[in-house]
């Protein structure tokens, strides 16, 4: 008996210490909703940003420039041609600067980066202008600058025909915003002047006047017309008289077109428009005109070469705006569908506690008028709160979470709320969606892909092309046809050319034939069953034209021990270093690659690889170490990256044992022929 009740004694005691819990309890249901909710939910965000957002810096500038701007992102491009109808962008012409490691010179040449890394802070460079002295290009243009948020001109200069340029400075700097400068020469003397938003025909016998007024075509104002205003210099060529404008209409700045001047008197003015082909890239907002360009200056440099400059924008106008309001619009659903879930759950009760309008015990006074009011307000918002916790209720009976019903409505509104949350992430966070080309030694450039495929593969080739030729280093795509009937060109959706060579032989050995239409010093050898993000593709060009010396790839291995045997890359990382770069996804220099992989003393090694099909890209490696004491591979972590090769069962590595057997013989002969991988170097942050 005295342990039965002291039992129930216990038991008494836990419950009125439960119940004390209960109602002191530091957070009541909704506070805890709330909390738990806004972890659960940055927890989310930042994986999400983590596995979607590049990790790395485009533009190692200085902190004051090259900042989002909700006009835009303008820089500045070369073009060549014959006539100034057939201008062709500067890569075209395969200018090389080995001072620059641009093998070749690609657009855009001048950037908001190029005036920052000066020091002064630019958000973005447009509407340039040619000056031609001698052996020298001068180049004016508008720059935003980044502290006043107007805009200045800017001046740069060439001596290589516009290959490269140095920013020499502000020309013009006022308290007032400037744009579309021109400079002219008269009476020994140089001037400039800059656009006033509006066109107009006036004529003068001396450039500093007086001017008048044209009778025919007066004082026209830029926002009537979508294709009036100027959009550069007129010119003259065959004797004729040209014009450039914008299409202003919507959006701003989305083309330039070409009007012929037919007659041109005191008294008359006729324009005919005329065809103006400007090469456009299919790439999007990866290309850095892929989205506008308004403005084009050109000027003849000799009887058979003309020379434009053109700006050009990646995105539209307000874009910067348009994110952080659909950003905000997707997080304030967000909440409001998190509410919706807390008072589904029950965690949030609309009650009104009775301490908020309590009545004041003491005398009345001056201010009972505003207390009356006051109470009248805390009255209402108390039954509006009754009403809607009656609402509530009678939801949450209606929505029984134990059926299957309420079950689906649940979880459908917390996928939602994820699908918003990411929603609104990538507006407010994820930029402007372009996958840029990184900068080196301020100059872009571009790189050849390519890749070895035959006909089983085709599907795979297809995805392929059409992914990779939207990122913006890309110049070509070579497919190297090993077997079977090759594919049309027409099949293909490419935003580059794509040339297919057939091989006579199925040989991996062809993936390092030596091809003297390939125009680029970098070639970026990728498997067709690998996929990756243009981010990754373009860091890791970044990485090889810093060291255009080194294989640059994505698959690290480590190739030590005795008897040496081949491993993953998980043996590599457990080890911490690699001396090895596997070639189904990295750059190289393909002039020095190719011709030391079809050397003489490399043939036992190729015929190794016909004899096992196999190793071709071991063997690179060995001659490269063979080749150099320096260092001959460098790693570049990838984002992510999809093996396709594991969903079609078309790869020669699909009996992993047999592949691996395989590659470690192919190390022995190796070695024995051309030395060890002694070196090796350590994982980086690259």
């Amino acid at each position: 008996m005295g342990s039965s009740s002291s039992f129930c004694n216990m038991t008494s005691c836990f419950k009125c210490w439960f119940r004390w819990r209960r109602a002191h309890c530091f957070l009541s249901a909704t506070p805890l909703f709330f909390i738990s909710s806004f972890l659960i939910l940055i927890s989310i965000s930042t994986l999400y940003a983590w596995l979607s957002f590049s990790h790395y810096e485009l533009r190692p500038v200085s902190s004051l420039g090259c900042k989002e701007d909700n006009e835009g992102s303008w820089s500045i491009g070369v073009f060549y041609g014959d006539s100034p109808f057939t201008l062709k962008p500067i890569e075209s012409k395969n200018v090389w600067k080995s001072e620059n490691a641009a093998w070749p010179v690609a657009n855009p040449v001048i950037t908001c980066a190029t005036v920052s890394d000066a020091g002064f802070p630019s958000n973005f460079v447009a509407n340039p202008f040619l000056y031609v002295k001698e052996d020298a290009l001068y180049l004016f243009y508008e720059t935003k600058n980044s502290v006043t948020l107007q805009g200045d001109i800017g001046v740069a200069k060439s001596i290589d025909k516009g290959a490269t340029w140095l920013h020499l400075g502000i020309a013009l700097d006022e308290d007032w915003h400037l744009s579309n400068p021109y400079v002219f020469s008269y009476n020994n003397q140089k001037s400039s002047g800059t656009n006033n938003g509006q066109v107009g025909i006036w004529f003068s016998s001396s450039p500093l006047g007086p001017w008048r007024l044209h009778e025919k075509r007066t004082n026209y104002n830029s926002n009537n017309s979508f294709r009036l205003r100027t959009g550069g210099r007129t010119f003259v060529y065959n004797g004729s008289m040209y014009r450039i404008a914008q299409d202003s209409g919507e959006p701003y700045g989305r083309r330039l077109h070409a009007f012929k001047v037919e007659v041109l008197t005191k008294d008359k003015y006729k324009e005919v428009e005329v065809p103006l082909d400007i090469e456009e890239s299919g790439k999007g907002r990866n290309a850095w005109n892929g989205a506008r360009y308004h403005h084009l200056d050109v000027k003849q440099l000799s009887s058979t070469e003309w020379i434009g400059v053109m700006d050009g924008d990646r995105i539209l106008a307000g874009n910067y705006v348009q994110r952080c309001i659909l950003g905000s619009a997707a997080f304030s659903v967000m909440v409001a569908l998190i509410i919706l879930v807390g008072v589904l759950l029950g965690a949030i009760k609309c009650i009104l506690p009775l301490s908020w309008c309590q009545k004041d015990s003491g005398k009345r006074s001056d201010a009972f008028l505003t207390w009356e009011h006051s109470s009248l307000l805390c009255s209402k918002l108390r039954l509006f709160c009754t009403r809607l916790s009656r609402t509530c209720s009678l939801l949450r009976g209606w929505m029984k979470f134990n059926i299957r019903a309420g079950r689906v409505v649940l979880t459908s509104t917390v996928l939602i709320c994820l699908a918003l949350l990411c929603t609104g992430v990538k507006f407010m966070y994820g930029g402007n969606g372009a996958e840029e080309a990184y900068l080196w030694k301020g100059q872009y450039s571009q790189f050849t892909l390519l890749t070895m495929t035959y006909e089983a593969r085709l599907w795979n080739l297809k995805m392929y092309v059409k992914h990779y030729s939207r990122c913006s280093s890309v110049k070509e795509i070579v497919i190297v046809w090993n077997k079977g009937e090759p594919p049309e060109l027409d099949d293909l959706d490419s935003a580059v050319p794509v040339r297919i060579r057939v091989e006579n032989q199925n040989s991996l050995n062809n993936r390092f034939k030596v091809d003297p239409l390939i125009k680029t010093r970098a070639v970026l050898e990728l498997d067709d069953d690998i996929m990756m993000s243009c981010h990754d593709i373009e860091r890791g060009f970044r990485a090889w034209r810093e060291h255009p010396e080194r294989i640059v790839g994505y698959y690290p291995r480590l190739v030590q021990g005795s008897p040496l045997s081949y491993r993953n890359e998980r043996y590599a990382r457990s080890n911490k270093g690699y001396n090895m770069m596997l070639t189904g996804a990295a750059f190289i220099d393909s002039t020095m690659a190719f011709e030391r992989y079809w050397r003489e003393e490399a043939k036992a090694g190729r015929e190794m690889v016909d004899k096992y099909f196999n190793c071709e890209d071991v063997l690179l490696n060995y001659l490269y170490a063979n080749a150099s004491s320096l260092r001959t591979v460098e790693y570049v972590k990838p984002g992510w990256v999809i093996d396709m090769s594991r969903f079609s069962g078309v790869a020669i590595s699909g009996n992993t044992k047999v592949h691996y057997q395989l590659r470690s013989n192919c190390l022995l002969k190796f070695s024995e022929m051309y030395g060890t991988l002694d070196q090796k170097w350590k994982f980086s942050d690259q």
